[in-house]
């Protein structure tokens, strides 16, 4: 399945999903919500290994919901984001020898549930704060690239830790959350969040397990072979190794943590259609 093929496939989710928003508006219209969102990305993994709230880039979204009650709702979210790492900014020696980089930008649908503390929305009631709780499922799109010789370079196209075949550049996503909520009226909701994403990829910075042995990219690959080998080991760019790669084929190159992680801390305002009909239990 080709990226082109996945990107039309969420257009046509969001799109069903924003029909049915509307259907539903009809019918329960006090159940409805779309809303936006804004704030900074984080990542966790092999430029990031222990700091979970490290932001590396921004992040904007939207969503679509409905609320099946006061307390809980189900939706479709779309979020754009971008993260990216430098071991050149590392305060770790070993990192800084690494001297790898990378920026990817984060395509995001996920179908998340969310869950109230405080009934804020039954008529009558006079809360108006409530934290509350959200995890779903979904899938992202990424394409790590670096800068080599003042060109942009996307990194899976040149297989740097040789592997039998290129990762692929989407994956499954486990989001999950907090995140607090301020009625300011009966339509309109502000709100604040962090979200984790657990995926199932290694490779959102194209880094994961060993430097390869050169036998491992063959002239049948479409990539060149020599680029291959210099963006897999970028130590020899160092002024500090006399041209030299510093690391040889079986030497460590990621954390071999089989999985990569990204946050987003957003801020954002949501628009509830409100109709004389009160949830029904």
């Amino acid at each position: 399945m080709t990226p082109g093929t996945i990107k039309m496939q969420y257009k046509k989710i969001i799109l069903s999903f924003f029909i049915l928003i509307s259907a539903q508006k009809f019918i329960y219209a006090q159940r409805a919500e779309i809303g936006v969102n804004m704030g900074g990305t984080g990542y966790i993994g092999e430029f990031n290994q222990f700091n979970p709230v490290k932001i590396s880039g921004v992040n904007a979204g939207i969503f679509a919901k409905i609320n099946i009650d006061p307390y809980w709702g189900v939706g479709i979210h779309y979020n754009y984001g971008k993260i990216k790492g430098d071991d050149a900014r590392s305060n770790n020696d070993e990192l800084r020898n690494r001297n790898l980089n990378f920026k990817t930008s984060l395509n995001e649908i996920a179908f998340i549930g969310s869950l109230n503390f405080f009934d804020m929305y039954s008529p009558g009631s006079r809360k108006r704060f409530s934290p509350y709780l959200f995890a779903g499922v979904g899938g992202v799109i990424f394409e790590p690239t670096t800068i080599r010789l003042e060109d942009k370079i996307k990194l899976r196209e040149y297989n740097t830790e040789g592997l039998p075949k290129q990762y692929r550049n989407y994956a499954m996503t486990i989001p999950y959350g907090a995140g607090v909520k301020y009625k300011k009226n009966e339509n309109i909701t502000l709100f604040a969040q962090i979200g984790y994403r657990t995926t199932f990829t290694d490779y959102l910075d194209d880094v994961s397990g060993k430097y390869p042995d050169p036998s491992q990219w063959n002239s049948t690959n479409s990539f060149n072979v020599g680029i291959s080998q210099e963006l897999s080991d970028r130590s020899r760019e160092l002024p500090t190794s006399g041209g030299s790669y510093l690391y040889r084929p079986g030497d460590q190159r990621g954390d071999f943590r089989k999985r990569d992680t990204y946050v987003f801390v957003n801020i954002g305002i949501s628009y509830t259609f409100v109709s004389p009909k009160c949830f029904t239990f």
